[in-house]
């Protein structure tokens, strides 16, 4: 018989706490292939991390949360937000991008490796459509390890930056999935995502 996951305690990320960092890309990178752990196609365990927390947990801390797994097993799940897309990304631009550039110049890794997949991110980071942000401007990542997953967390990660974002006057959020993450999409429709139509396996839900 399966043990049921029981809820877990969620709060606010400690951004200036240099192993919580390390614990949340772990996370990333644990959950970087559709759900699943990728730690064995990524040379730098560090790298899917540095695109889809880091910036985060540096631009955006008040709407980064973690679910807490105690102790011992630390962060286990995460939900990551920026209330305002567009600015976001500028941002980034503007502080985040270029140093990373610097250490990830073009050709770091081998050609058609995942690492150098994801180092064109970096080099040309994707821009939300402007279409998109009318409805949703706001954007969202979350990620469980598979301990923490069942028991309602994943749910209550998403409502907790939901309500933050509410209070904010938010409009709406959107998130990607990857096309081949059923699973993921079934849970995001299940919580009261819709299908959006732009490119991309992209979700929004309103907010006021």
């Amino acid at each position: 018989m399966t043990t049921p996951v029981p809820p877990l305690p969620i709060r606010p990320v400690h951004p200036d706490d240099d192993a919580e960092v390390d614990r949340v890309y772990d996370v990333c990178l644990r959950t970087g292939a559709s759900g699943a752990d990728a730690t064995d196609q990524f040379a730098d365990p560090r790298l899917l991390g540095e695109v889809y927390a880091g910036p985060y947990l540096r631009f955006a801390p008040d709407l980064a949360f973690v679910l807490d797994g105690g102790p011992t097993a630390g962060v286990v799940g995460y939900v990551l937000g920026a209330a305002d897309t567009a600015a976001f990304e500028n941002e980034l631009e503007r502080s985040w991008w270029p140093g990373l550039r610097r250490r990830y110049p073009r050709g770091t890794f081998p050609e058609g490796s995942p690492d150098e997949g994801v180092v064109g991110l970096i080099h040309e980071p994707p821009r939300a459509a402007p279409e998109l942000l009318a409805d949703y401007p706001a954007h969202l990542h979350v990620d469980l390890l598979p301990e923490a997953q069942g028991g309602g967390n994943g749910r209550r990660l998403i409502t907790t930056l939901l309500d933050a974002l509410r209070s904010r006057g938010v409009a709406g959020v959107h998130l990607g999935v990857a096309a081949d993450n059923v699973n993921a999409q079934g849970f995001y429709e299940h919580v009261g995502f819709r299908r959006v139509d732009v490119p991309g396996v992209v979700y929004g839900l309103r907010l006021t």
